[in-house]
């Protein structure tokens, strides 16, 4: 018989997760049963044998100290920032353990207690076995975000797509909580996302996945299935291709 199997159309991808991803309906910190959802949305890709590396952000945890680095220097307030996504880092990969996937973090900082270091040979070799590699403390630079982060990566492991996960289901001409009449965009160029001055990533991260040739794909993680469609091929969120 024909294997019927669908056919993922990434070998290995950079799922690019946001810290108030895990808030769920909370004001701050990790929502548990929303960081479980997310896992098993991860889970589905894992299966179809899928490469994954994850850059996970930090506002999630940020937000509940933010009041305090209120006029404090930016690259302190930057390192705080940091340490955040160390901790939903090792949230993740907890999470991942108990829906029996096999992780490892690596972190932009040096904190081998805790994490082991970032370094590129090792994080490929890890996903050639089949490992999810989550990728903490940014570039381990201030004055970077994590999107920046997530392209560098991206690019460095040789991944095919950086999916961005966020709570809106792909790129609008307009906000559409402001704007009921802005439409979505299936797909659109790199120039044109320029031209229209569209708030795809940072700029950072979005020339750099521009130079490398490196798609995007914006999407809901809170949609159910939404990160398998986008793995198999399917029309979901926007492309943003070169």
């Amino acid at each position: 018989m024909p294997d019927t199997t669908p056919q993922p159309a990434y070998k290995r991808i950079l799922l690019k997760l946001s810290g108030e991803a895990l808030m769920g309906s909370d004001a701050y910190g990790i929502n548990r049963q929303t960081i479980s959802e997310i896992v098993a949305e991860i889970k589905e890709v894992a299966e179809l044998g899928v490469e994954i590396g994850v850059v996970i952000g930090g506002g999630n945890i940020f937000r509940g100290v933010a009041p305090a680095a209120t006029g404090m220097d930016r690259a302190t307030a930057d390192y705080m920032g940091m340490l955040a996504t160390v901790m939903n880092g090792l949230a993740l990969q907890d999470a991942m353990r108990m829906a029996g996937l096999n992780s490892r973090v690596q972190s932009a900082l040096d904190i081998e207690q805790v994490v082991e270091p970032y370094i590129r040979g090792k994080a490929i070799r890890y996903l050639e076995q089949g490992r999810i590699v989550i990728f903490a403390a940014g570039t381990g630079n201030p004055f970077f975000t994590t999107d920046t982060a997530a392209a560098l990566r991206g690019a460095e492991i040789g991944a095919q797509i950086v999916l961005k996960a966020t709570k809106v289901d792909g790129i609008y001409t307009a906000d559409p909580k402001k704007d009921p009449s802005a439409t979505r965009y299936d797909k659109i160029s790199f120039d044109e996302a320029i031209a229209r001055n569209l708030a795809v990533m940072d700029a950072t991260a979005f020339a750099l996945c521009r130079d490398q040739k490196l798609p995007i794909n914006v999407f809901s993680i809170f949609k159910s299935g939404a990160l398998k469609r986008v793995v198999l091929g399917e029309a979901e969120g926007t492309l943003v291709y070169c």
